[in-house]
């Protein structure tokens, strides 16, 4: 018969159960660090620009993202349900850009589109890591960066 502390850490043990195996708990620390260090340097260019998302809002966007389709991965669900878990993100991170977005009534500017647009790639970046598409995310967080920093230097005016 069971000692209630043994019961108690069979519990415990059944509740961590979801890292069974070392490699399944490098896949997933792997996963989630990838969308946590590609968010942060999205939010560092957009915190260095002087957006008020920056990078603990970016990562944090992105390892959201990463978990959200992780979890459905773990669970063995359908590519359907995945793909709805991802509307639903897109749909959500779409709720959070809205609120970077400001109108100006004074002189009827819009502020705040690109830091928008920036969230709602952060989390496409996070999907994609969290789905194991680690270099589809690093190549996206490239592109990203290179549009959000080279591209002003050729347009200036684009995207104001």
């Amino acid at each position: 018969m069971e000692t209630w502390w043994q019961e108690i850490g069979g519990m415990i043990r059944a509740e961590f159960s979801d890292l069974p195996t070392a490699t399944e708990f490098v896949r997933i620390s792997l996963r989630l660090t990838i969308a946590a260090a590609l968010g942060a340097l999205l939010g560092l260019e957009r915190e260095q620009s002087g957006k008020a998302a920056g990078v603990r809002t970016h990562m944090l966007v992105a390892v959201g993202a990463a978990l959200l389709v992780l979890i459905p991965q773990q669970m063995q669900m359908s590519d359907e349900a995945v793909s709805r878990v991802i509307q639903g993100i897109v749909t959500g991170v779409g709720f959070l850009g809205a609120g970077t977005i400001l109108k100006s009534a004074s002189d009827d500017t819009v502020k705040g589109l690109t830091t928008a647009a920036g969230l709602w790639l952060t989390a496409a970046i996070g999907i994609a890591a969290g789905l194991g598409r680690e270099a589809t995310a690093v190549l996206s967080a490239i592109l990203a960066l290179i549009i959000l920093h080279l591209v002003p230097k050729i347009w200036p005016k684009s995207g104001r």
